[in-house]
């Protein structure tokens, strides 16, 4: 699963969503503030996450989104598997495309890209949103 500047953004918004989780959803305009996100391609990403079941929104002056789930039930893979299955994304990790690979079939090194993408899949997978916010905690000395 490479990481795209896209599903960086969207694990910023879900990491600030879960950070300010409480009982009133929180603004996009919040979330790209906080974490540096640029605020129409934050819509997107959101819009995409919500069809996804990932996040809940409100409409009207006092809306927003949510988490759907608590931070320590969403996992970072989660996060960006939803994104490939959204820009339906069938790349390797050397090649744009895997169908447009001169090599496909016979490609000496796809076996250490898969090793790799394996290895980065299992870490994805072992960190959940709340495991970032106590990391963070500890990082900046605060405790939320």
């Amino acid at each position: 699963m490479l990481v795209t500047q896209k599903k960086q953004y969207a694990l910023r918004a879900i990491f600030e969503l879960a950070k300010q989780q409480g009982e009133e959803p929180v603004k996009t305009s919040t979330i790209a503030e906080a974490q540096s996100i640029p605020l129409r391609f934050l819509e997107v990403i959101m819009g995409q996450l919500k069809r996804a079941g990932l996040v809940d929104s409100k409409r009207g002056f006092f809306g927003g989104y949510t988490l759907t789930r608590s931070p320590d039930q969403i996992r970072v893979g989660d996060i960006f598997r939803i994104l490939d299955r959204e820009d339906n994304v069938d790349a390797c990790m050397a090649c744009a495309s895997k169908g447009n690979c001169p090599f496909l079939g016979g490609c000496v090194f796809m076996d250490l890209w898969d090793r790799a993408l394996q290895a980065m899949d299992t870490i994805y997978d072992q960190t959940t949103i709340q495991t970032l916010i106590e990391q963070e905690a500890r990082l900046t000395g605060t405790n939320e």
